[in-house]
């Protein structure tokens, strides 16, 4: 079931919101979050209901070996916690190995082998990387002795939540796990509502409305390269900076109706989604995309390999483990590694950087060439992400060196050295569409850098957790920004007409339901 799908609008929600409204305003509260369990298992089984066992089981083993591990720490037992958190890390790891990448690896075994290894087809169970990260944190914490033991009622509300389920964010414990013991802030109803259906709303037309929109695109471009077509400079270009920003909008589409559902029933979602466009380096850009997973790979991976603390090879060394980790976690192919290795490279180059920079911030005109020298960086690692196999992605790297075969007489020397650095003047004229969609593309760059977030619309009413720390307000995370000068959203009619329209405007384009990109991994 998707969060864009007239079932889930109509039916689901409905539903499920009257009924934990109904049952917590009545004070049984312990039915209400069982409700909500129920509800959220009923949302997961949707998609396939024998992974409804997986996800139990995997909630029952990992509960059950975290109350062990506290038991064993109140008793002193140090050697039977570290086994059973080891038990537990290879339990969660071997799970997600054997669904996500148990094919990837036969196949690269039987390629260098030459044998005939094979298993059945799987299908990969939906939402699996995020809940197997987010047991683990719990474990990993357990053993550390900085979690508490919960019942088993909030600790599966907690791993099966409907709207971070299947494509995060990647919560932590302790952010949520207190919420569901905080009856004043649930029972805000109206203004939780108010505020959440608003956040939605603003989700779903980024998605319908622009992100689907896009992928009429970028889809026929890269299936194009996929397919083993040569493309020429502005098709290239216009598929890849299409895909760069219907990735964006999706994400941050995505992002925006998981904060605002989970705000409809009280809590707070951590934020995942921090305008990463307006990044001024590789660095920033990883503060502000997909902010969960990065806290992850930084407290559970990079930390736990020795971070930056034994002299600068480790670190870097660390540095590039940590995103190569990142972008098989991404997918089971090695286009996703690449692409995770190609922003590992970049964030040890931003490292140089920091330290040889005699420009300091370089001032408007420096931030301005160091925001699109990022957007351009991270687009052009996106046709890894985004291409199903590297003759692909090399095919549309090789378009954008096909210039139009008509420039050779007007550009006259600049031709040749064009041709010395690798470019060829083969491509078609530029008619109307080409010039169209750049206008579009630029608009779209000009909303993204222009513009304030969603969350930034709604700050004067936190409506997720950590925004101190994204910056929206007086940030220590690096990303220092300016308190919007854009009226602020508040519950007026003004309000919310404008946000009836973006309702509207994507209920209406329900027809092509379409998943979340994110909803692959």
């Amino acid at each position: 079931m998707l969060f864009n799908s007239y079932e889930f609008i109509l039916v689901f929600l409905p539903i499920t919101l009257a009924g934990f409204l109904y049952l917590h305003h009545q004070h049984h509260v312990r039915t209400a979050f069982a409700w909500l369990v129920l509800c959220s298992l009923f949302f997961y089984g949707w998609w396939n209901p024998k992974y409804l066992l997986l996800i139990i089981g995997s909630i029952t083993i990992n509960y059950l070996t975290g109350s062990l591990i506290l038991g064993a720490r109140k008793q002193r037992r140090v050697m039977q916690a570290k086994i059973l958190l080891w038990f537990g890390v290879l339990f969660n790891l071997s799970l997600l190995g054997y669904f996500k990448y148990a094919n990837f690896f036969l196949d690269n075994l039987n390629g260098l082998s030459g044998g005939g290894f094979q298993l059945a087809d799987l299908i990969l169970p939906i939402g699996i990387s995020f809940f197997t990260f987010q047991q683990i944190t719990y474990l990993v914490d357990a053993h550390k002795g900085i979690t508490e033991e919960h019942n088993p009622l909030q600790y599966s509300l907690f791993v099966v939540f409907f709207p971070q389920l299947i494509a995060g964010p990647i919560v932590h414990h302790s952010e949520m796990l207190p919420q569901f013991a905080d009856r004043k802030a649930i029972g805000a109803y109206a203004e939780n509502i108010s505020i959440g259906l608003t956040i939605f709303s603003i989700g779903l037309f980024k998605k319908v409305v622009i992100a689907d929109t896009l992928a009429l695109t970028a889809t026929p471009v890269f299936a194009a390269a996929d397919g083993g077509e040569t493309l020429h400079f502005f098709e290239a270009w216009r598929g890849t900076f299409a895909y760069s920003f219907q990735l964006y909008f999706d994400f941050s589409g995505y992002s925006d109706m998981a904060i605002g559902l989970a705000r409809m029933f009280g809590i707070k979602l951590p934020l995942n989604f921090h305008s990463p466009y307006k990044a001024t380096s590789i660095i920033d850009f990883w503060r502000r995309w997909h902010m969960t997973l990065s806290r992850f790979l930084r407290d559970y991976i990079y930390i736990p390999l020795g971070g930056g603390r034994r002299g600068t090879l480790r670190k870097n060394v660390n540095i590039m483990a940590t995103m190569l980790i990142g972008g098989l976690w991404h997918g089971a192919g090695w286009t996703f590694v690449v692409w995770g290795g190609i922003h590992g490279l970049l964030i040890l180059l931003n490292h140089v950087w920091r330290l040889l920079n005699p420009f300091g911030d370089g001032g408007v005109i420096g931030r301005f060439a160091a925001r699109m020298l990022t957007f351009l960086l991270v687009s052009l690692a996106w046709v890894f992400f985004r291409s199903e196999s590297f003759d692909g992605a090399l095919r549309i790297f090789d378009g954008m060196r096909n210039l139009p075969h008509t420039l050779v007489e007007k550009l006259g020397p600049i031709a040749g050295f064009l041709s010395t650095i690798g470019f060829r003047f083969e491509g078609p004229w530029i008619d109307g569409s080409d010039l169209v969609s750049a206008a579009w593309l630029v608009v779209l760059l000009v909303m993204v850098w222009a513009l304030p977030n969603t969350q930034q619309w709604m700050a004067r009413f936190e409506p997720a957790l950590d925004m101190l720390r994204a910056g929206i307000s007086d940030g220590d995370t690096g990303v220092q920004e300016r308190p919007t000068r854009w009226p602020m959203w508040a519950p007026t009619g003004i309000w919310a007409l404008l946000i009836a329209g973006f309702f509207l405007a994507a209920f209406l384009n329900l027809s092509q339901v379409s998943e979340f990109l994110y909803f692959q991994f």
